[in-house]
């Protein structure tokens, strides 16, 4: 019999999030809690469908009329609303026609397709990240032929941002390093930048000549709409070329149907329209044209003032919640008697926390209470809820 071609292919190391809710699924306590994963959950511990996106889907059941392929970039309609969430309706990249839009397959196919595109026109350019950065970052870079490093980010001693060892780390790189940057909401740890800081960094991008990569999935998730955006229009309005991916998943809790989009600020419209060209042609050799549905339904909400009204109005209820877990967090371990200080929670943003369990800890959480939290100690208190909070603090509580 012929030996198959694939019989010295390894088994593959599962991923750290997608393995971690393998297990949790597989786990018969019946307490059992994964703050692991990285979704929003409503306080019943359900991914919710929000009301705006059933009624949208509606609409568009009742008019659509093709499955007809879509173009390369997507759908116009859905890239001009991305623009105008990302930059302002009155913005004056919008206005020069100076940023390329392109639909992709949720944020990691943004990040994809913009690292496949740097790659064919930076070949010698490394890239870097922060210390800690998604765990994606690092894999999705190195797939499209990348060396990765690492910035300093996170100071573990303060729970914070360690920013002077972030930006002398930054000006010490060559030209054309490509930087990815969390716009907001920072992943893993919560810890974001104020407004000052990017300024500063903005201004230091504005003389070095490094490319940045902004990562921007979390837009509503942290301050609102227009505030999470900050980064990113302080770099469209310096000025500075720079690479945006951003995602629905969240916002618009339309995970499954990966709804995401790549955008590219240029100097000139002229530029813009060279760039636009290449990029369709990386996406045409990877996956040919974009799914329409879940960007139909974005689309269509952005666009009708009164379903936007109501998608502003769910995003800030889920925004509050992961505020109100933060507290409610914070405040039961208090009452718990757990000495060590969690308070710099409440100070982070998002979904996520570093929170500065130790790996024996988090060992302990999952092996006898059935608690699931990646190894870094990382928290997702979009997770949480009213129920379950209180098991969760005990747990902690009994460990430390």
């Amino acid at each position: 019999m012929q030996v198959s071609p694939f019989a010295r292919i390894e088994m593959a190391p599962p991923d750290p999030i997608i393995g971690l809710t393998e297990a949790f699924k597989n786990d018969a306590n019946p307490k059992k809690v994964n703050l692991g994963v990285g979704v929003y959950q409503d306080g019943a511990g359900k991914v919710p469908i929000l009301q705006v996106v059933r009624e949208a889907q509606e609409r568009l059941q009742a008019t659509e009329d093709t499955k007809n392929y879509m173009p390369i970039d997507g759908i116009p309609a859905f890239n001009q609303q991305v623009q105008s969430l990302l930059f302002g309706a009155d913005s004056a990249v919008i206005a020069g026609a100076r940023a390329v839009t392109v639909q992709a397959l949720g944020g990691t196919g943004a990040l994809k397709v913009g690292a496949d595109f740097l790659k064919r026109f930076f070949p010698a350019s490394q890239v870097w990240i922060s210390d800690p950065s998604w765990e994606n970052h690092r894999a999705l870079f190195e797939a499209a032929g990348f060396t990765v490093n690492n910035y300093p980010y996170y100071d573990s001693e303060t729970h914070g941002l360690d920013f002077a060892s972030m930006l002398n780390a930054l000006k010490a790189l060559p030209a054309q390093s490509i930087v990815v940057l969390h716009a907001c909401c920072h992943n893993p740890t919560g810890v974001d930048l104020s407004q000052e800081e990017w300024l500063r960094v903005v201004d230091l991008f504005q003389t070095t000549g490094l490319i940045p990569f902004l990562d921007f999935a979390y837009q509503g998730f942290a301050e609102g709409i227009d505030a999470d955006a900050f980064a990113v229009r302080a770099f469209a309005e310096a000025g500075i070329p720079c690479l945006i991916a951003n995602s629905f998943s969240k916002s618009f809790a339309l995970y499954r149907e990966r709804v995401g989009a790549l955008t590219i600020v240029t100097p000139s419209e002229e530029e813009a329209a060279r760039v636009r060209s290449q990029v369709k042609r990386v996406i045409r050799t990877n996956y040919s044209n974009p799914p329409s549905h879940g960007a139909q339904i974005v689309a269509a909400v952005l666009a009708d003032a009164e379903l936007r009204a109501h998608w502003e109005i769910e995003l800030a209820g889920m925004r509050e919640r992961i505020h109100q877990m933060r507290d409610l967090f914070v405040r039961r371990l208090r009452e718990k008697g757990v000495e060590q200080d969690f308070s710099f929670i409440r100070r982070q943003q998002g979904m996520f926390s570093y929170s500065g369990l130790s790996r024996e800890a988090v060992d302990r959480l999952r092996n006898e209470y059935g608690i699931y939290i990646v190894g870094s100690g990382r928290v997702c208190l979009a997770a949480l809820n009213e129920k379950n909070c209180e098991y969760v603090c005990e747990a902690i509580a009994e460990t430390l």
